[in-house]
């Protein structure tokens, strides 16, 4: 007897993040993936590895596979004992087809459960500062498709009703209809300056809203070009939106700004520019990998009862160190007699995660600052190990042997960079539809360099604003012929970003 089952899943407007905890505990335990054009794909991310990832959505503007086939697609992976997940735009039961997906489950003995999702009239509104309802203009909301079936010969929407009322009329699909549906409104009464709204890519850094009234949408819209996926939002509640817009009025609103982290690293600081409405594209020319052999490390870490200093100059380091320590059976208790130091906060963070507060953190986070504040010390005859990346600059080693330190410096981690960029990143690039690229570290521009070449390099960043962490990568820039025009004070991502949103605005 199956064990199958299918979860219809709401996946939200368009933002990952809005998306249900149900919906994504759902995605971690399924064996197979159906998924429609409107959701977002990073929504995959939440899947295991192994499971089966299946497109049911839009491919050239036509459906890839007709509502019957997905109905057999459905019911035949769960026939086969598998837990499937119907990942639906917005709301499985609002314009999605969910009822009809269910009945042909209920009729072939699937069981089923529905996990509803915030549907695109909900978040579109929301995102373009425009309240559905509100109590000083109206109390009613309809919610109405925007493309009634080809076979039917008479409209089953009541138009009287809504052109009559003083609701709030959201249609869904209804960009390539926009103006029959608005005649139509007006044939039935209503007034020719109701405020309009479209919402196009709703919740998305891709958001775009075109404002008109019931009169002359219709027109700006082809003037404008605007395509779907979009939502008609009609209603006095419109005209609130001068007042209430927030999504677009962040401060990197329309920026697309590419980010050359690594892949395991990227994600901190995508997340902070695209909280400043930024469109990110993730472009790792960083992968990090383990040393091609432990032995010095490992020697290193049997002896940590030796060692007067550890240093760690990034998380990086702290993790590939406290990982190793973990794999030889050894942890917190080894660096008893052992001082620490982090570099910069963010390493400072990391270390603590592991019960241990740093002894000294420098307020300058280069490695001349690092050898500044033990200058300071005394360091004759001490010992210090310092983990560290194969391409580290030999600053902190060279300067503490100066100083009359004994310094062992194993390599913890290796930075090497994938094979090509991501096809999206490439053709934004040569689009020239790019205006900011970031680098974090000198590896991050060398990197791009190798993988580009230098000449391809500098001339797919022309007009590209040039955004460096700090001035050693900011050197790194310039040796390669780039100009660096974004520099915060600080060498954070927090002072990155808070650069790039001054340079914007």
């Amino acid at each position: 007897m199956s064990n199958g089952i299918v979860y219809l899943v709401g996946a939200g407007p368009g933002d990952p993040a809005l998306i249900t905890l149900r919906g994504v505990e759902c995605l971690k335990h399924a064996d197979v993936i159906v998924y429609d054009y409107l959701a977002n794909e990073l929504l995959l991310c939440h899947a295991p590895e192994t499971a089966e990832r299946i497109y049911a959505g839009k491919i050239g503007g036509r459906h890839n596979q007709g509502q019957d086939e997905i109905n057999s697609l459905l019911v035949a992976k769960a026939g086969e004992g598998k837990v499937v997940v119907r990942l639906k735009g917005g709301d499985p039961f609002v314009f999605g087809r969910g009822g009809e997906e269910c009945e042909a489950l209920r009729d072939a003995g699937i069981p089923f459960e529905v996990v509803p999702g915030v549907t695109a009239a909900v978040g579109a509104s929301a995102y373009a500062g425009i309240p559905l309802t509100h109590r000083e203009i109206t109390a009613s909301v309809a919610f109405v498709t925007g493309q009634e079936g080809k076979d039917k010969d008479e409209s089953s929407i009541d138009w009287d009703r809504l052109s009559l009322g003083s609701g709030t009329v959201v249609f869904y699909m209804g960009v390539t209809t926009l103006r029959r549906n608005m005649l139509r409104l007006l044939e039935h009464g209503r007034s020719p300056d109701t405020p309009v709204a479209l919402v196009r890519w709703a919740t998305t850094p891709c958001q775009q809203v075109l404002v008109g009234t019931l009169s002359n949408i219709a027109d700006r819209a082809e003037e404008s070009g605007f395509k779907p996926p979009a939502v008609t939002i009609v209603g006095e509640v419109v005209a609130l939106r001068e007042k209430l817009q927030w999504f677009d009025r962040r401060p990197l609103c329309g920026r697309k700004i590419v980010v050359t982290r690594a892949a395991e690293q990227a994600g901190e600081f995508s997340a902070k520019l695209t909280a400043r409405g930024a469109t990110v594209l993730e472009c790792p020319t960083i992968r990090l990998v383990e040393p091609e052999s432990w032995q010095l490390l490992d020697l290193a870490i049997r002896e940590l009862h030796s060692y007067d200093w550890l240093v760690l100059t990034s998380v990086n380091a702290v993790r590939y160190f406290f990982q190793r320590m973990h794999a030889l059976g050894v942890d917190a208790r080894a660096l008893a007699g052992c001082r620490v130091c982090a570099v910069g906060p963010k390493t400072a963070d990391e270390v603590q995660l592991f019960g241990i507060r740093p002894d000294l953190v420098p307020s300058d986070y280069k490695a001349e600052g690092v050898v500044s504040e033990f200058s300071r010390l005394d360091m004759l005859n001490n010992r210090i190990l310092f983990p560290r990346a194969d391409k580290a600059r030999d600053v902190i080693p060279r300067d503490l042997k100066k100083m009359g330190a004994h310094v062992d410096s194993p390599v913890a981690y290796r930075n090497i960079f994938p094979e090509r960029l991501p096809p999206e990143t490439l053709f934004a690039l040569e689009k020239r539809s790019v205006d900011c690229i970031t680098f974090t570290s000198s590896s991050t521009v060398q990197n791009l360099a190798a993988m580009l070449g230098e000449e391809l390099m500098l001339d797919m960043l022309k007009g590209v604003a040039v955004a460096s962490i700090g001035p050693i990568t900011s050197k790194s820039c310039r040796e390669l012929g780039l100009k660096v025009d974004i520099e915060p004070q600080s060498y954070t991502l927090d002072a990155l970003a808070e650069a790039l949103e001054a340079h914007f605005c």
